[in-house]
């Protein structure tokens, strides 16, 4: 049975997940209204990433019989600046939601639970993967300044993303 603390923290999880996937479906209209495709299609990826996150946090309160309490998700920013930019905000993002789970993982070892904290696991390395795969996109607009041709190259990277 998961604790009081635990199962609102899990509810408030899901409302972030779900909140992620809103801030890079967003992202992903803005690159998409500024005719980077590649980027759009990145951002479109990482939103239905994020869904399947909350999905993962909502089956698991079911499953140790929990009541999911959905939450109003927050309207994300509409406007966005240059690449560089907008992937500073995705790291900066993505540090926060690193920061949550290791906040429910506190909680799950305070509360001797181990089966959350088995389940909390996988998405403390999702977080490694995250923050690093930001920090790497970030690095290569960074050191494509201004050039418009390894900008357009990162951006044929990333829509080949599976």
């Amino acid at each position: 049975m998961l604790s009081k603390n635990l199962l609102d923290e899990l509810n408030n999880q899901i409302k972030f997940e779900l909140y992620s996937a809103y801030l890079y479906l967003a992202m992903s209209a803005h690159f998409d209204e500024a005719n980077w495709y590649g980027f759009a299609s990145w951002m479109k990826k990482q939103a239905a990433e994020e869904q399947g996150h909350a999905m993962k946090f909502l089956e698991y309160v079911h499953d140790r019989g929990g009541s999911v309490a959905l939450q109003a998700i927050d309207q994300p920013p509409s406007k966005f600046g240059n690449p560089a930019e907008i992937f500073a905000e995705v790291l900066k993002h993505e540090q926060f939601v690193t920061s949550r789970i290791n906040l429910l993982y506190s909680i799950a070892v305070k509360d001797n639970d181990y089966a959350s904290q088995s389940m909390l696991n996988w998405f403390v390395n999702e977080q490694v993967e995250e923050e690093k795969t930001a920090a790497q996109i970030l690095d290569w607009l960074q050191k494509a300044g201004d050039s418009t041709n390894a900008l357009f190259q990162i951006n044929n990277m990333l829509a080949s993303r599976a």
